[in-house]
């Protein structure tokens, strides 16, 4: 095996050794699903998102393409593709870093501060910059709207404890088990 697959091994056993859930598209490496949680204190606390993750044959020397599946709101999120504007992982990537690094560091900090200046979602950086209040009212309805765990593609059994358990969710043996295989929704 290359170094670069046994990079790309070693950063997604790092993920699933997290708890992150990682759902495999056509059983490699190079591309595959996480299940990403809004950060604590954020305007997008309670939400949960699929985020498609693609590592580049020439990983981790070239950066992984990062993007949200269901919707967000958010400046530096384009609304129709997903895709994120972040200078760390599009520009100033290193080697050094890796995916437990984009989920836990990365992702959270650009939740959590949104740069206007720089936007893929030129509406959501114009209300944030001209009414605070009101881009945080949209910011919460869309959370509300289309990031819920079923947006995510996740099955009622796969929800953390954290959240309350549904009528249909009798067996949760699967809580701490990633998604792995499972057909693109």
């Amino acid at each position: 095996m290359s170094s670069p697959s046994k990079r790309r091994e070693m950063d997604l056993m790092k993920l699933m050794m997290r708890d992150y859930k990682v759902e495999m598209v056509n059983d490699g490496m190079q591309e595959f699903f996480i299940e990403f949680r809004g950060p604590n204190e954020s305007l997008y606390q309670g939400g949960v998102w699929k985020v498609r993750v693609e590592f580049p044959d020439a990983y981790p020397y070239r950066s992984p393409s990062v993007g949200f599946c269901n919707k967000i709101y958010h400046p530096n999120v384009d609304e129709l593709s997903g895709s994120v504007c972040l200078d760390v992982i599009n520009q100033t990537w290193s080697p050094m870093f890796d995916l437990v690094n984009v989920f836990e560091v990365f992702l959270p900090q650009l939740l959590l501060y949104p740069n206007p200046s720089d936007p893929l979602n030129g509406e959501a950086a114009a209300l944030l910059m001209r009414d605070r209040a009101a881009y945080e009212q949209k910011v919460k309805e869309c959370c509300e709207k289309y990031a819920k765990p079923e947006d995510a593609g996740i099955t009622p059994e796969d929800n953390s404890s954290e959240e309350e358990p549904s009528e249909e969710a009798d067996d949760d043996s699967g809580d701490d088990e990633p998604i792995l295989g499972h057909p693109d929704p």
